[in-house]
């Protein structure tokens, strides 16, 4: 029986680039940095307060990724949020470009997009607070 996401993967074009942004300007706890040199590739474990990890690889000559028009697979990433608009505010003062903030129609809860360095859409979405 499946219990919950325990990880999301990503590949990078730039690993540095990408490990400042999600280590330092998202601020995900690094668990391991591994280089693997037979691949010629970073394996960085990253993990969210909940316990969820990201796991952020770097390949050579691994193809960027279409977005426009939208590609099958893999829409986007969203992160659980207490509030979006401080959220919102805290991204752009690290110099992210956030996209204007909606409402969702089904369920009422406020969400916006935003992009990490290789253009992967991100989206933060308020839930409410857990007693």
């Amino acid at each position: 029986m499946l219990l919950a996401i325990h990880h999301v993967a990503i590949i990078c074009a730039d690993y540095q680039r990408s490990k400042h942004f999600y280590s330092e300007l998202l601020g995900l706890k690094i668990l391991a940095e591994n280089y693997r040199a037979e691949r010629q590739s970073y394996k960085l474990d990253l993990q969210l307060p909940d316990g969820s990890q990201l796991e952020l690889f770097s390949f050579v000559g691994a193809p960027p990724r279409p977005s426009k028009p939208e590609a099958q697979g893999l829409r986007h990433l969203s992160f659980a949020v207490l509030d979006v608009a401080n959220t919102v505010e805290w991204l752009q003062q690290a110099g992210i470009t956030v996209e204007p903030i909606r409402i969702d129609p089904y369920t009422g809860a406020a969400f916006t997009f935003f992009a990490d360095p290789d253009g992967l859409p991100l989206e933060i979405y308020q839930v409410a607070a857990r007693v």
